[in-house]
């Protein structure tokens, strides 16, 4: 069987679609190698992959350029009118996307992975009238797709339900952790991670987004209440990620509500972290905080489960 992927996404590791794409290209191939494997990418992709020194053994890369048109007009086009005309030029069996983007002119039969309805669900996630637009059609493509992928049996319900697609095409497929299962977590690694990152001996931690549907406000005011009850200060609270460039509804700064909180001297902010250090990160922490208002999955719980972390989370 010859599978088309969109590539849209390659060399996009920041991105959750990118990482979900580069590690099942990472594993896929391996594991069904009687398949063959083409990656349609543009050519910024291209070049994020090229200098990188990206491959896989077993699938083909193929750039192909887009019309230059402003950027969401031009995936929107990769979408909707180039991955199905490479679908039928390269003579494909299957085109699968690897985020909710299925073309509505469907040549071949197409699979669809679908993370999460957040853009459905989230009025804050579709205010403006494209998004809302866009929403619409990805909703429709879905419906007209011979297949749709969820990564969790919570996202298959939400499938079933609001997007009316038979339960009988909707399969699930969870994902893994991001990490390999055979990190050392040795003492001088431990140190290391711990002094890049000023780490405090004993701390909570949140890692992920700062969007609203993250409630890293209700973190902060978790752990005001924690203090304010008795819990030990020596057990500070650390939030990594990288933060809002500015504070608003949609991505309140975390910073400024610690400060109202009067929480300044025991939150520490570390910033950005690098995928390497992750597991050790959450190995130190006395528990992972993820009070998400809604996820698809919430691949940093299975990621602090793995580093043997208790995990406090919401329902």
């Amino acid at each position: 069987m010859h599978i088309l992927i969109n590539g849209w996404f390659a060399g996009q590791e920041g991105a959750g679609s990118g990482q979900y794409l580069h590690h099942l290209l990472d594993h896929l191939p391996r594991t069904a190698p009687h398949h063959r494997y083409t990656l349609l990418v543009p050519p910024a992709a291209a070049a994020r992959l090229d200098a990188k020194g990206r491959t896989w053994p077993g699938v083909d890369i193929i750039p192909r350029k887009p019309p230059s048109l402003p950027r969401q007009l031009a995936k929107l086009w990769w979408e909707q009118a180039t991955m199905p005309q490479a679908a039928h030029s390269l003579d494909a069996d299957v085109l699968w996307t690897p985020y909710w983007a299925a073309p509505y002119w469907q040549p071949r039969p197409v699979a669809v992975t679908v993370h999460d309805l957040i853009p459905l669900l989230l009025p804050a996630y579709s205010s403006g009238t494209l998004q809302r637009v866009y929403t619409r059609l990805v909703s429709a493509t879905a419906r007209r797709s011979a297949a749709v992928i969820a990564v969790s049996q919570a996202s298959a319900r939400d499938i079933v339900t609001h997007l009316r697609i038979p339960a009988e095409r909707v399969q699930v497929i969870y994902h893994g952790p991001n990490q390999e299962d055979d990190v050392k977590l040795d003492a001088d690694l431990l140190d290391a991670v711990r002094a890049h990152y000023g780490l405090p001996e004993r701390y909570f931690l949140y890692l992920g987004g700062f969007d609203v549907r993250k409630n890293v406000t209700g973190v902060l005011q978790a752990y005001r209440r924690y203090l304010d009850r008795g819990g030990a200060p020596d057990v500070r609270l650390v939030i990594a990620g990288m933060l809002p460039e500015r504070d608003s509804d949609f991505t309140p700064d975390p910073q400024k509500k610690a400060a109202e909180l009067n929480l300044t001297d025991q939150v520490h902010f570390c910033g950005w972290v690098a995928e390497a250090d992750k597991p050790a990160l959450y190995h130190m922490a006395t528990a992972y905080l993820f009070p998400s208002f809604y996820e698809g999955f919430g691949m940093m719980l299975l990621e602090a489960m793995q580093a043997g972390t208790p995990v406090i989370t919401s329902e």
